[in-house]
């Protein structure tokens, strides 16, 4: 592939935009969802849960998310506007019942109150982070005490072998991960490293490990 074609579509994963943007979207829930409900399974999702999750994409996993506990509050926060227009019309029940929330941030700056939420989790947004540390202490601000925050990513070792994570990916593995949280107040209280199968965009199946860091306000 092209330069152009690589950058496209490391934009593309970053913010998807356009009819592109929504085919991607639709790709990345389908490569995506065992890290995604690896994620959620990590939170132990409990009654009365008021839960964020920064980066939703499509949010095509919502219903699962409700189906955890009784009487949730789910937020998303999302920097593309036309993640933030899909998710409200696939998720227009959870909507409508005051159930769901989404919002649109410039993914810097989470526009919530402090500790106004007890559950938190992100997939596939560690590598698009700005400022890692600041946006890591914007996380430890809005989760209230005891609070559970999912960081779940895909290891360094695999997404290196994809061509277009050269461009605007900043890649991961434990260590590193773990380095950056060092720098916050932030207490790590699991770990957990899975590997599966997946279609590579050749069609061929490939290995990819990723891993769930789990992380608790004290």
């Amino acid at each position: 592939m092209e330069k152009e074609e690589l950058q496209a579509i490391a934009s593309q994963l970053k913010r998807p935009q356009g009819e592109k943007g929504i085919a991607m979207a639709n790709n990345m829930h389908e490569t995506n969802i065992s890290m995604t409900l690896s994620s959620i399974r990590n939170l132990a999702i409990s009654q009365d849960d008021k839960i964020l999750e920064i980066g939703h994409g499509s949010a095509m996993h919502l219903d699962y998310i409700m189906q955890q506990s009784t009487d949730l509050k789910y937020y998303g926060l999302e920097m593309s506007e036309l993640m933030y227009t899909e998710a409200q019309k696939i998720n227009k029940q959870f909507v409508d019942n005051k159930k769901a929330e989404f919002v649109l941030y410039d993914g810097n700056t989470i526009p919530f109150p402090d500790a106004y939420f007890n559950k938190i989790f992100t997939v596939n947004t560690l590598y698009f982070w700005q400022e890692p540390v600041k946006f890591l202490l914007e996380i430890y601000r809005v989760l209230d005490t005891k609070g559970i925050f999912s960081l779940t990513f895909a290891q360094e070792s695999f997404m290196k072998k994809l061509p277009f994570t050269e461009f605007e990916f900043n890649l991961y593995d434990t260590q590193k991960a773990e380095k950056l949280i060092s720098q916050t107040p932030f207490r790590i209280i699991d770990s957990e490293t899975l590997t599966e199968k997946i279609k590579s965009k050749t069609g061929d199946l490939v290995d990819r490990e990723f891993t769930t860091l789990v992380l608790q306000k004290e």
